[in-house]
């Protein structure tokens, strides 16, 4: 259906509905740019919440020791990534939409004024034409009138016997003057009201519904256009369903992997002491002259009980501000700010109990191990461009290379020796021979012997110490002797561990110590097998027993792997054999070219 044609005399309430479809298309913007206010807010809050319950970065690994903490930290990354989605409805919304509701206003605004100048046209000339009908009949009119009058006269001189014939013919002229001018005005009204009423069938069945038809066109535009805009909206909202709905799997997964078995063993792993349960109270018989005080005989700490802390009597001691407390709902403190407050920890860890000093230990072993291998693959790659570089000398100087090399085997070096240093602090703990009198068997990687030194530190009381029973744990405590300082640790596991122990002194510590066996006793130096080849990168000059020096780019046969002390065992051209840094050289296997 046509406005031109149903609504050809509402011309003024078509202007008026238009400029009411501009006036909802202002209204839909405000809509739009009110969303995406509320959706940024929200997502705003979201990330707001999510900031204020995550932990703290020195929270983040007690966050990983419990699933429930864990899963719950999970499913605030969760709610972090659910909060982006809803910025990118936002975002998408105020680029897309809005975008094209603004372009749609201003099209719209421009044709509507086009449309209505046109139609003011149009009408104006109707109304023209209409003038000229209406000015043409009143000439019309008036010439009737004065030529009746004039025809009245004529017939009233022609009757009057008083006037003369040149009277009479003078007012015979006269009236058919009047008549011809009266036939004039006759004939310019009938043309006129011909040219108009053609005029006017043009205007209602061509003018006007030309321009009703581009306002209909307009409006229906409009129409489709925010038909389009309601459903890209649903499509941008749509699009992001999946991902949101991932979130809210990644939270399940989360719930699902809360397990209170791993839980509690996570409580008993982090909080066991490792000491044992206190022994009977004895009977204390005041008739005695001397009380035997027993309360240490089994290694329990003095008053372990009345030394807790943390506990129900100590709270109010260790409350913390509300604002301060940190971590998921406060719960999280610093367990060795509990147990020793105002005291930082030793080297050793010799401060916290067995079982936790034990996972310190080795957790700093560990630490170790993994800076050891970044230093060693940044070595091996610092060697591979030294040889692209000594291979094409234009990509670089391998001379700028040798510094950065030689500072990184010292520093592999002192890792490896700050390693052996805590393995040393483990091997007291556990109330074995430290490291610094190990000589480790070239037929076996497992297999250790242990010096008599050692034997001798771990069977013989010290001084003021009560006897160390043989089938209960020792502790290490303040008391015992400080492990050996770096120079001294590499220095005499270095003659120590290359030394060759001949059968006298093995025969020795087996009397001494009795009921350790030493499996190396028996080994013979000779015939070690060759494993591979190395090529030395550094001078090296053999300052200890056992070791053997080497010039830069020297091959040599491999005949032992480093066991992870620093040292690896070659065999040079000319028969001689002993151990060389690791740093120093560059081996090559042969097991992997059988790979």
């Amino acid at each position: 259906m046509s406005w031109g044609t149903e609504l050809w005399d509402q011309y003024d309430t078509i202007a008026t509905h238009t400029q009411k479809g501009i006036d909802f298309c202002e209204r839909f913007t405000h809509f739009l740019k009110d969303r995406c206010s509320i959706e940024l807010k929200y997502a705003s809050e979201l990330k707001k919440l999510v900031k204020s319950y995550q932990p703290k970065k020195k929270e983040e690994e007690e966050y990983q020791q419990y699933s429930w903490a864990a899963r719950f930290w999970d499913v605030l990354k969760e709610l972090h990534d659910l909060a982006g989605q809803h910025e990118v409805i936002a975002e998408n919304t105020q680029g897309q939409v809005m975008k094209d509701v603004q372009s749609l206003i201003s099209e719209m605004k421009q044709q509507r004024r086009k449309d209505l100048q046109d139609g003011a046209k149009v009408q104006d000339q109707l109304k023209e034409s209409l003038a000229k009908l209406d000015k043409s009949r009143k000439n019309y009119e008036k010439a009737f009138k004065m030529a009746e009058k004039a025809t009245d006269d004529y017939r009233k001189a022609d009757a009057d016997i008083n006037l003369s014939r040149a009277e009479v013919e003078k007012t015979r002229n006269q009236m058919m003057i009047k008549n011809s001018q009266c036939d004039e005005s006759k004939n310019e009204y009938a043309a006129q009201l011909q040219q108009t009423n053609q005029h006017q069938r043009d205007h209602y069945t061509q003018q006007m519904p030309s321009v009703f038809q581009q306002m209909q066109s307009m409006e229906e535009n409009r129409i489709n256009k925010i038909k389009s805009m309601v459903k890209q909206i649903a499509d941008i909202e749509r699009s992001v369903i999946p991902i949101i709905n991932t979130c809210i799997d990644g939270m399940v997964k989360a719930s699902d992997g809360i397990s209170a078995e791993e839980d509690s063993k996570a409580v008993i792993d982090k909080y066991k002491s490792g000491f044992p349960i206190p022994a009977d109270i004895p009977f204390e018989d005041l008739s005695n002259s001397s009380v035997i005080d027993t309360s240490n005989a089994n290694g329990t700490p003095k008053n372990s009980l009345d030394n807790r802390k943390g506990t129900v009597s100590d709270k109010k001691k260790n409350r913390k501000d509300k604002k301060g407390g940190g971590g998921l709902f406060g719960i999280f403190t610093s367990s060795k700010a509990t147990i020793n407050k105002g005291e930082e920890s030793k080297e050793d860890f010799s401060d916290l109990p067995p079982n936790q000093q034990r996972k310190a230990l080795n957790r700093k072993i560990d630490e170790f191990k993994k800076e050891i291998a970044r230093e060693t693959a940044e070595r091996e790659g610092m060697l591979k461009m030294k040889d692209v570089y000594v291979n094409n000398p234009a990509l670089g100087d391998p001379n700028a290379l040798e510094k950065k090399i030689e500072e990184n085997a010292q520093k592999i070096d002192s890792l490896q020796a700050e390693m052996r240093k805590y393995q040393g602090y483990l091997a007291n703990m556990d109330a074995k021979p430290s490291p610094v009198g190990q000589r480790r068997n070239s037929l076996s990687d497992d297999s250790i012997s242990q010096s008599s030194t050692n034997m001798e530190m771990s069977q013989t009381s010290l001084p003021g110490q009560p006897p160390v029973a043989a089938n209960e744990p020792e502790v290490y405590t303040d008391e015992w002797p400080e492990p050996p300082s770096d120079e001294e640790f590499e220095e005499e596991g270095t003659v120590e561990i290359r030394k060759k122990p001949d059968k006298k002194a093995i025969d020795d510590e087996e009397d001494h110590v009795g009921e350790f066996e030493h499996a190396e006793g028996d080994f013979d130096e000779e015939g070690f097998p060759v494993i591979g080849t190395c090529r030395a990168l550094y001078i090296y000059e053999a300052g200890n027993e056992g070791s053997v020096a080497m010039t830069e780019g020297e091959e040599m046969f491999v005949l032992e792997q480093d066991q992870g002390d620093g040292w690896t065992r070659v065999r040079k051209h000319d028969n001689s054999e002993g151990f060389v840094p690791t740093s120093y050289i560059q081996c090559h296997f042969y097991d992997q070219d059988e790979v």
